[in-house]
């Protein structure tokens, strides 16, 4: 079945600016004919279940009220905050550290977050390649936070996070969402600079959160244009 652009962000219940993002992004997969593009039903659902998704859940999300357009990359990222000499041996280690230094949280959902990403991790690896990783509870902690949040966490020694690439990883971006909407926005946001190697080497010299928050800035400038 083929579907148009209109058709499945209609099916997905996203703004068709997100998804004709997406598509610049080679985000999702698409197919052409000429300079139309159109979408299979068949490979879209199985690109939402690669990703952690269902279309039913993606259909139900549309009792969500967030305005997801409001939340920005940076916004996030403020809220998050950055920390730096993260220790661990090990995945669980470092996450374990990662949600201790968790400020906005209390200690009950710490521990239910934890759980989450260590259930995330068990799956598939949130390493990405080039020393970052992205970790996220596979479902959105909609009852633990009142707004999204990505923690940006330099790791004391980089540790062996299992990643595509096989390199450790040096730098993680714990991804916290109220929805999944607002989960798929930050992370495409948040992909976006993570595909671009001079990102990749800034985030090698570890910088403070002010330094970061304006070249994330940078980016979301830039995208807007």
């Amino acid at each position: 079945m083929r579907l148009s652009l209109q058709e499945t962000a209609k099916l997905l219940d996203l703004p068709m600016g997100m998804v004709e993002r997406w598509i610049r992004q080679g985000r999702i997969p698409i197919n052409k004919i000429g300079e139309d593009c159109y979408f299979k039903k068949a490979v879209l659902e199985k690109w939402a279940l690669t990703h952690n998704l269902s279309l039913s859940k993606m259909r139900a999300d549309q009792q969500e009220t967030e305005p997801i357009t409001t939340v920005s990359l940076r916004s996030a990222m403020d809220f998050g905050g950055v920390s730096h000499q993260i220790q661990g041996k090990n995945i669980k280690e470092v996450l374990e550290a990662v949600v201790s230094r968790n400020t906005f949280l209390h200690e009950t959902n710490k521990k239910l977050l934890l759980e989450r990403l260590i259930e995330r991790e068990n799956l598939t690896s949130t390493g990405i390649g080039n020393g970052v990783a992205i970790p996220h509870p596979r479902v959105p902690l909609q009852e633990a936070i009142q707004q999204p949040a990505i923690s940006t966490c330099f790791l004391e020694k980089p540790i062996d996070f299992q990643a595509m690439d096989g390199k450790p990883v040096f730098v993680l971006f714990l991804l916290i969402s109220t929805s999944m909407k607002t989960h798929l926005h930050l992370l495409s946001g948040l992909s976006l600079c993570l595909r671009n190697s001079s990102f990749i080497t800034f985030l090698h010299s570890r910088p403070d959160q002010n330094s970061l928050m304006e070249r994330i800035a940078m980016f979301e400038h830039a995208d807007s244009l």
